[in-house]
């Protein structure tokens, strides 16, 4: 079950926000049914690059043995 605050993994591209599958973001809403999260997206500099309402199909739970990997974005 995912919750607020967790981190999650996006299942796939959001090309029109320069997120790519894979990027980690960070739930900060659920909505009541579950299966909608407001998630945010931040640069190592914590700001926000993009913040998503995205559907349950669209991310899945870090993994414990997963790790982060660092790329360029261009942040509109």
């Amino acid at each position: 079950m995912i919750g607020e605050l967790d981190s999650v993994v996006l299942t796939r591209d959001f090309k029109e926000h320069g997120l790519e599958r894979g990027d980690v973001g960070t739930v900060v809403h659920c909505y009541p049914d579950g299966k909608a999260f407001e998630v945010e997206f931040v640069t190592g500099e914590g700001d926000t690059a993009a913040l998503l309402t995205l559907n349950e199909t669209d991310i899945r739970p870090i993994g414990k043995h997963e790790i982060l990997h660092a790329r360029e974005i261009t942040v509109a």
